[in-house]
């Protein structure tokens, strides 16, 4: 594969975090790594607008809307245009790396097999 790279993180847990690039708004969503899939387990954004109303169940916690949705996924593909002024933060354990700030292909988060 020309152009792949991969990460390794230590531990199945993630935290995948951005700004909204229409709404400008924060949006940080945990995530655990299983066998075969990802599965979202917390979601929070600080506020609300395009594409962004939060869950019916949904709390305010210190001005975040929070909930925790049981979503399994086989795969996360994350646009990088590099028009959107950012890219991702993506943090395991202390270790957080900025993924998609400038344009290239699509960024693909999934399990690896032994």
């Amino acid at each position: 594969m020309i152009g792949a790279a991969m990460i390794t993180l230590a531990a199945p847990d993630f935290t995948l975090s951005w700004t909204h690039s229409v709404e400008k708004i924060g949006w940080v969503e945990d995530w655990t790594i299983e066998a075969e899939a990802l599965r979202l387990t917390r979601v929070a954004i600080k506020g609300s607008g395009a594409g962004m109303e939060p869950d019916d169940s949904a709390r305010l916690e210190n001005g975040w809307w929070v909930w925790n949705p049981d979503m399994t996924v086989p795969l996360l593909r994350l646009a990088a245009s590099g028009k959107t002024g950012a890219g991702w933060t993506l943090c395991s354990g202390a270790e957080c790396r900025e993924l998609g700030a400038t344009a290239s292909a699509p960024l693909i988060l999934k399990p690896c097999g032994d």
